[in-house]
This record gives structure tokens, sequence and C-alpha cells, in this order.
């Protein structure tokens, strides 16, 4: 029997993965199974990771806006986790993130809102 040549699929799928790890160090990007190795490990890392930057940030919000809000004990007498049970209570629409950015770009404000809240 004739011997039969070996297509270009396995070669093209090769080449893919080997685009996609170019940019790691040493074996990592030259050497087949550890490129596959890697790729897996990177794209397991990438899909935690977009789960854990959500939850990181939330976090920063929360510490921010209760920095700000203990900061100033003659305005504000109360922590974040009273302030944000009055906000719901009093059905203001304001989440985390716009909260955390006006107690850096403008505390009066968040005074303010605090203040109209226990009234």
């Amino acid at each position: 029997m004739t011997r039969i040549k070996r297509g270009y699929i396995a070669r093209k799928r090769r080449t893919k993965i080997r685009l996609f790890t170019s940019s790691f160090r040493g074996a990592h990007s030259r050497l087949t199974r550890t490129i596959t190795q890697q790729k897996i490990k990177a794209l397991v890392s990438a899909h935690r990771d977009r789960d854990r930057k959500k939850r990181d940030f939330r976090r920063l919000w929360i510490s921010r806006i209760n920095a700000a809000i203990r900061e100033n004990r003659k305005k504000v007498y109360y922590s974040y986790s009273r302030l944000m049970y009055n906000l719901y209570k009093k059905q203001l629409l304001l989440n985390r993130k716009i909260l955390a950015q006006i107690a850096i770009l403008n505390r009066n404000c968040l005074y303010m809102i605090s203040n109209e809240i226990i009234k």
C-alpha cells in the first residue's frame, strides 16, 4: 500500500494555539504539549478573574464609601451599613459605584445626600 500523508488540519490547530501562547515565556510558547496546557490554564484564570474583578471592585467601593462617611463625624454620624439601609428605605437608586465616585470627587454632596436621608 502507498503511504498516505497527513493533512494540514492538525498543523493548523497547533499554529492557532501557538499564536495564542506566543507571548508566554520559555517552553510555554515552544513545546506543543505545554502550549496546550498553558492555554487551558490561561483561559481558566481569565474566566475566574472576570468574576473576581467584580467582587474586588465592589469591596473597593464599599471601603471608599465607608471611609468617606466615617471621616467627618460632625456632618454625618453613621457608618456605611446605616447609610445603605436608609438609602434603600427611602428608595433612592444610587449604586455603590456612583456613591464611591461622589465620595472621592465631591464629599460635600455625599454629606448632603446622607443628611437628606436622615430627615
